[in-house]
C-alpha cells in the first residue's frame, strides 16, 4: 500500500492535463476522448450490468492464476464482493467505452474477463467489433458470459484458457488486434511474456491498455520494459492504465495525463 501511495503522489507530481501536450495525436485524444462529459445512453447498460452483479450474492469457487488479491483471502467469493473489489470501476469503464467508440477497432483482445464488466463495455464501445475474451476462471466466465447474454450483446468470444497457452497458438500468431486489453495476471513476467507473445499482432494503429501499472513496483519496472521498447512509440500513463500506440510516424513520447 505504501509503494502505491508513493507512486501516486510521484504521479500527481510529473502529471498534466491537455494543456502541457503538444503532439497532435494525443491532445486531440485527451480532449475528445479522456475528457468528453457526453451522457452516452450506453452508460445505462454499464449501471444496469454492474447493479445485476452487486445484487447477486451468490458464492463461487474462483480459479487464480494471476498475482492473488490484497482483497479475497478465500477462493470462494460472492459474486457482488468481486463485483464491487475486482471488476473495473465506474469512471474507468466509462472512459473504456470512451476509448473504444473514439479508435472504433474492429478486432478486440481482452485478457481476463473476470465478471465480464469490462467485456460489456468493449461491446458497447463498437458493437461491430469481433471481441476475443480470455478468462483462467471457468465460474467467473460463465457469469459474464450470461449476463453478456442478458444484454444481448452478441459480437464476443469467450474462451477458458490459461494466457499464455492461448496466446503461443497459430490463431493468435498469425492474426492482428486492433485494441488489446491487458486485465489479467499482474506481475512483471506474465506482462511481459503478453508483450513479447503479442507484438507480431500490432498494426500501426493498434491501441494496447495495460491495467494497474501501478500495482506493485514488479508492474512498474514491467511498465518501464515496454515503454523503452522500440516498437513502442507513444505511451499515456494514467495512473490505472497504461496506454501504448505503435504508430511509425510519430516520435517517442511519453505522456502522464491527469483524467
Amino acid at each position: 500500500m505504501l509503494q502505491i501511495i508513493k507512486s501516486y503522489l510521484n504521479f500527481i507530481k510529473n502529471s498534466s492535463n491537455q494543456h502541457g501536450v503538444h503532439s497532435p495525436f494525443v491532445f486531440d485524444l485527451v480532449t475528445n476522448c479522456f475528457y468528453d462529459k457526453t451522457n452516452y445512453f450506453e452508460y445505462e447498460s454499464l449501471k444496469d450490468y454492474r447493479v445485476s452483479l452487486l445484487e447477486n450474492h451468490d458464492t463461487i469457487e474462483v480459479t487464480d492464476f494471476g498475482a492473488g488479491s490484497r482483497v479475497f483471502k478465500s477462493n470462494q467469493r460472492k459474486i457482488s464482493a468481486i463485483a464491487k473489489n475486482a471488476g473495473i470501476s465506474r469512471k474507468r469503464a466509462k472512459l473504456l467505452f470512451r476509448v473504444v467508440r473514439y479508435f472504433q477497432p474492429e478486432s478486440i483482445l481482452e485478457i481476463g474477463t473476470s465478471l465480464g464488466l469490462a467485456t460489456s463495455t468493449l461491446s458497447l464501445g463498437n458493437q461491430k467489433s469481433k471481441i476475443i475474451s480470455l478468462e483462467g476462471c471457468p465460474n467467473t466466465m460463465e457469469i459474464a458470459k450470461k449476463q453478456c447474454q442478458k444484454q444481448n450483446l452478441k459480437n464476443i468470444e469467450f474462451v477458458n484458457t490459461e494466457f499464455s497457452k492461448y496466446l503461443k497458438t497459430i490463431e493468435v500468431q498469425s492474426s492482428t488486434f486492433d485494441l488489446i486489453y491487458f486485465d489479467g495476471n499482474h506481475s512483471k513476467s506474465a506482462t511481459l511474456e503478453y508483450f513479447e507473445l503479442l507484438l507480431p499482432s500490432i498494426t500501426n494503429n493498434s491501441v494496447w491498455i495495460f491495467d494497474d501499472i501501478h500495482w506493485s513496483k514488479d508492474m512498474e519496472e514491467a511498465w518501464e520494459i515496454i515503454k523503452n521498447h522500440p516498437k513502442v512509440k507513444v505511451t499515456i500513463d494514467t495512473f490505472q492504465w497504461g496506454l501504448v500506440f505503435f504508430r511509425r510516424e510519430q516520435e517517442k513520447e511519453h505522456f502522464t495525463i491527469r483524467i
